[in-house]
């Protein structure tokens, strides 16, 4: 079967970072098949819009819409996503069918000046493009200036460590895989902020009709982190209601058993709710069903009519970068 296929071709982003994952994922692949791997880079609408705030930009599928399409037209074999990445309704016929161990979900403080959360002084400029860390940073530090800021890693780093900003907040993973771990201030602790859906996890893409890909994704995948993202992405499908909310969603094993934390807020971060819940390992699409009962119960309805509201209903919900 390897013998027919010839090679394989990876549609990615353009990124360093997304690079990075595409050249991961042709290792692994390479070693289970003995096929060369290619790498095909695809443009996304995200890439190409990095003067607005992802939040004012609507639509879903920023960073993976133009891949699919050449996945569909199999143009390319597979696509390597950052999972935070991918929306949770898939187009028809393509699937996520792997995802590696995860790494680090935790976000991560970068500053010049050495500061986190705490001893930001009051009025910093922090820098995020995310709407879930702004909502949870002003649950926490109300007195902060939040701005906006794009660009890649590397970009936003340096407006932290060169005085233009006081910090920014990013994610652990994409830092450490682009071998930038020393500059990291401080780890957030997912008790103070909760990660994103997916954060620090990779997710190969393929057509659900490919037998062949189907195969080699079975041996790539790491069980306990497709379970884990699973249910995460069941808390963000079904909260999702057609507006735009800053949601976290943080899934781990502890003693066996899925736990995890998840939490919906407003966009000022005046409203907060929060919950820890923990089920079967076996079956993370029930946990993640049962978290979003327990977050209406607290609230979380009531958060995404005001958010509904006052966007006149029009906005959907983002992945963050």
């Amino acid at each position: 079967m390897a013998a027919e296929r010839g090679s394989l071709t990876i549609g990615t982003r353009g990124s360093k970072l997304a690079l990075w994952q595409s050249e991961y994922i042709k290792s692994r692949i390479e070693r289970l098949t003995g096929l060369p791997v290619c790498i095909k880079v695809i443009k996304t609408t995200g890439d190409k819009i990095l003067d607005v705030p992802l939040a004012k930009v609507g639509g879903k599928g920023l960073f993976t819409k133009e891949i699919e399409v050449e996945l569909e037209a199999g143009t390319v074999d597979l696509a390597v996503h950052s999972m935070k990445d991918v929306p949770t309704e898939l187009p028809e016929g393509l699937m996520i069918a792997a995802m590696p161990e995860r790494v680090d979900p935790r976000d991560v403080v970068v500053s010049g000046a050495g500061y986190d959360l705490d001893t930001l002084p009051q009025g910093a400029r922090l820098g995020t493009s995310s709407l879930r860390r702004r909502a949870q940073v002003l649950a926490l530090r109300g007195d902060l200036d939040i701005v906006d800021v794009r660009g890649n890693l590397d970009t936003r780093m340096r407006k932290a460590e060169n005085g233009e900003l006081d910090a920014v907040i990013l994610a652990s993973a994409g830092i450490t895989r682009l071998g930038f771990a020393e500059r990291i201030t401080h780890y957030i602790d997912p008790d103070q902020m909760c990660p994103a859906v997916g954060q620090g996890a990779i997710g190969v893409e393929v057509r659900e009709d490919d037998a062949f890909m189907l195969n080699v994704c079975e041996r790539l995948t790491h069980l306990e982190t497709m379970a884990c993202v699973t249910a995460e992405r069941v808390v963000m499908r079904l909260l999702e209601g057609g507006c735009q909310v800053p949601i976290g969603a943080y899934c781990r094993f502890e003693d066996d058993m899925l736990v995890m934390d998840a939490v919906v807020a407003s966009i000022d971060g005046a409203e907060v709710v929060r919950y820890r819940l923990e089920g079967s390992p076996a079956e993370p699409e029930l946990l993640g069903a049962m978290m979003v009962d327990r977050l209406r119960e607290l609230g979380a309805g009531e958060i995404l009519a005001a958010v509904r509201e006052a966007s006149g209903g029009s906005v959907s919900i983002l992945l963050e970068t």
